[in-house]
């Protein structure tokens, strides 16, 4: 099975109670009413748990900007509970490491308490250490990012990465799984293709397999470096294709699913500056820092967190407003969403989506306050 850029429907691991399918429907009817102004909660809560990293991953835009080590403030997420039984998942990812984060399982201990998922996006590299909290509070769904099908690529790309240590700890925790007869949590594999490591997908594909777990989701590398810009696939389609439709393959042959970003050309924005966005109605982004963001792929901010006004003030605060009525609107949208590189919804047919070298893609990084 292959799946392509996001749909306006989230990861459904579990069934959703009435409160967050009454709170959903009415969600996605005002994204297709394009309503400014919400009375549904968002589906999803992003927190950006902290932007430093264990690794220094050598393609990773954390290279190519200045910026002040953050941490999520814990008493920001507890003030998120009371939302916990209506929106449908909670996001643990952005630009470092979650796992990290001193009170990380903590958090999945107060999401497991509610109603919401709960997912992370993780390098894997300290999968031992909470491989017991991921069964205690029920994780839904989790990400791993690996670069390569052998430790000499991934390790490379993914400098103080050791992909047989990742695949060791994955394989427990799917024996662990497979023991108790449980169908969560669901893992995928994220690859960062690029000429170097393109040729191993079809090996990775199969390391999923011989893993037990579900996916294998693609992104092409978006340079923020000069050093990287002749990593990027464009104008390799035909190399790319050929690679995909192999993987492709052996997905359907060995039951793995592929999530794969559109080929050069051929993606369904066409000549559009990028896909329809709904991120603004559907995902409520708080940063490390304490900036709320529209997404992790920009470096605008509305507003600091203030933890004295409602929610409801900071969902529909003018910036996020104005974002609604802009972040689709050709002429309106902002000069980040015009070069988005954001894998779901950006346009792969723009050479500017691969190349974002001497842009500001990143926020100016502050303390918290």
């Amino acid at each position: 099975m292959v799946l392509r850029a996001k749909t306006k429907l989230l990861f459904q691991g579990k069934p959703l109670t009435e409160q967050q399918r009454t709170n959903s429907e009415r969600n996605l009817s005002e994204i297709d009413a394009h309503q400014t102004i919400l009375q549904s909660l968002p589906r999803r809560l992003v927190f950006e748990l902290t932007n430093a990293c264990n690794l220094n991953c050598k393609m990773c835009g954390r290279n190519a900007t200045d910026f002040k080590l953050t941490m999520f403030d814990m008493h920001w997420f507890c003030w998120f509970e009371p939302l916990l039984d209506t929106v449908e998942e909670v996001t643990l990812m952005g630009w470092g490491e979650p796992t990290l984060h001193p009170h990380f399982l903590e958090m999945l201990q107060i999401i497991d308490r509610h109603a919401a998922r709960k997912y992370f996006c993780t390098n894997g590299m300290r999968l031992d250490k909470i491989r017991d909290a991921i069964f205690d509070t029920h994780v839904d769904v989790f990400a791993v990012s690996v670069d390569g099908a052998t430790p000499e690529t991934n390790n490379r790309i993914r400098r103080g990465s050791d992909l047989e240590t990742i695949v060791q700890n994955l394989k427990k925790i799917e024996q662990i799984k497979k023991e108790r007869g449980l169908s969560y949590p669901w893992i995928n594999f994220v690859f960062t293709a690029m000429k170097s490591n393109l040729q191993e997908l079809p090996d990775l594909v199969r390391l999923a397999h011989e893993i037990g777990i579900e996916e294998v989701k693609v992104v092409y590398l978006t340079a923020f470096q000069e050093a990287l810009a002749d990593e990027v696939l464009w104008n390799c389609t035909d190399q790319v294709r050929s690679v995909f439709q192999e993987a492709i393959a052996l997905g359907d042959s060995l039951g793995i699913q592929l999530k794969l970003p559109y080929l050069q050309g051929e993606d369904i924005a066409g000549d559009q500056e990028h896909k329809d966005c709904f991120t603004p109605w559907r995902d409520f982004f708080l940063g490390s820092d304490g900036f709320i963001r529209p997404c992790m792929s920009t470096p605008v901010q509305f507003e600091r967190f203030d933890p004295c006004k409602t929610f409801e003030a900071m969902w529909n605060s003018l910036p996020y407003q104005n974002y609604r009525r802009w972040v689709n609107d050709p002429e309106k949208m902002d000069a980040p969403c015009r070069r988005c590189y954001q894998s779901s919804f950006c346009n792969w047919n723009k050479k500017r989506t691969f190349l974002q070298m001497e842009q500001a893609f990143a926020p100016q990084w502050k303390k918290n306050a």
